[in-house]
């Protein structure tokens, strides 16, 4: 029987007999095998070893890319499978994604040798991967970074710090922006890959965080670490250019999670409402309830009709200036919702939503963090707003 949340997220796409097959496929496997484990991963913290392999399984961490790779070649296809276990799990839909960005960076900015080496191993699972931009000095500013990235002879040695590198505790190797010129902003950051055991590359422990507790993000040190040349991805000064390209075409699935925090707040506010009982009556026969849900089902629908418009504009092969802004919108809006959403889901449970017993507090948790990574709503605005005064 289908649910009033599932009846909430019909799709305008009219997806094809693959794609609900898709969907099917993943939302059931959410509901089985994930959702007794979706808890436990929170409050232990502990990287889920067995949803990794569960999805390694199931073939996932190809999905996005080229069938030379074993994928759909399709972003909304990603974020059909993003959606569907994030409702259910946050941190086994970000299995995922942290797998992608780099796989994307590669896939855009390695030359054969490159792509060779490291596509098959993160398609099949098999490697392990991060990205790493963010510096304690400026987290938004990518252009602004310290890290520095200084020519010797067959490569360079780089030296400097970063923060919150999300599975780099986990990586086999990292991708990871530096500055080249640092007389220069934009055209002196460059990309390059630090595998895992390099000397001079350390991963420090792993923060204590408010919500994505189950896959860690550490601080990464250089100490005249030598990068081999073979090992920049693309030209030198190409960096900023083809970090941004990866984060706007993997934004749509960012937004993907905003969705599905959404639904998946909102699927526990329902049934927790159907239940309980006030003043003779049941809480979900209150109209000003009914009006909450309403809204939250609203906004919620409407970010998963910007976040498939932003998937599909990728998958027609939109990119740079044309991309952003709609990735940008895809991205801050379904966060925002999400944020929303979780908080007025979180007001309906009252005080028992206070407890860890009830996981509306995680929800509301893990919608904080999506407000703020790969790029924060305010730089998402900036970008937006910068499209709208010079188109």
């Amino acid at each position: 029987m289908t649910s009033a949340a599932d009846s909430a997220a019909l799709n305008p796409f009219q997806l094809s007999d693959e794609q609900r097959l898709l969907q099917d496929t993943v939302r059931r496997f959410a509901r089985e095998k994930v959702a007794p484990r979706a808890q436990e991963i929170d409050a232990k913290a502990e990287y889920p070893q067995d949803m990794f392999d569960a999805l390694k399984e199931l073939q996932m961490f190809a999905l996005p890319f080229p069938e030379e790779y074993g994928g759909s070649n399709s972003i909304l296809n990603s974020c059909i499978v993003v959606e569907e276990l994030g409702r259910i799990c946050y941190n086994t839909a970000y299995l995922l994604i942290v797998q992608w960005v780099p796989f994307g960076a590669i896939l855009a900015g390695g030359n054969e040798a490159q792509k060779e080496k490291y596509l098959p191993g993160l398609a099949s699972g098999d490697l392990r991967s991060a990205i790493s931009v963010t510096e304690a000095g400026g987290g938004s500013d990518v252009a602004g970074i310290k890290t520095r990235a200084d020519k010797v002879e067959g490569g360079y040695l780089l030296n400097g710090s970063k923060i919150f590198s999300t599975n780099a505790a986990i990586a086999d190797f990292v991708v990871v922006a530096a500055k080249t010129d640092p007389t220069k902003r934009h055209a002196g950051v460059s990309v390059f890959i630090v595998e895992k055991g390099t000397k001079g590359f350390e991963v420090g422990p792993s923060e204590h965080k408010i919500g994505s507790r189950g896959v860690p993000s550490s601080p990464l040190y250089f100490d005249d670490c030598f990068i081999p040349e073979e090992n920049r991805l693309g030209k030198e000064g190409e960096g900023f250019a083809l970090v941004m390209e990866a984060f706007n075409k993997s934004r749509p699935i960012i937004g993907a999670r905003g969705v599905a925090l959404a639904q998946g707040a909102m699927d526990l506010c329902v049934d927790f409402v159907r239940e309980r009982e006030a003043f003779g009556q049941q809480v979900s026969d209150f109209q000003g309830v009914r009006w909450m849900l309403a809204d939250m089902a609203m906004q919620t629908e409407a970010s998963r009709l910007l976040v498939y418009k932003a998937a599909a504009a990728v998958d027609d092969g939109i990119t740079g200036k044309a991309l952003a802004p709609i990735a940008a919108m895809a991205k801050c809006y379904a966060t925002d919702t999400a944020m929303k959403v979780a908080t007025d889901a979180f007001q309906l449970f009252g005080s028992a939503g206070v407890s860890t017993a009830n996981r509306i507090e995680q929800y509301f948790r893990d919608a904080k963090v999506l407000q703020i990574i790969e790029g924060t709503n305010q730089i998402q605005r900036n970008i937006i707003g910068k499209n709208i005064v010079q188109s």
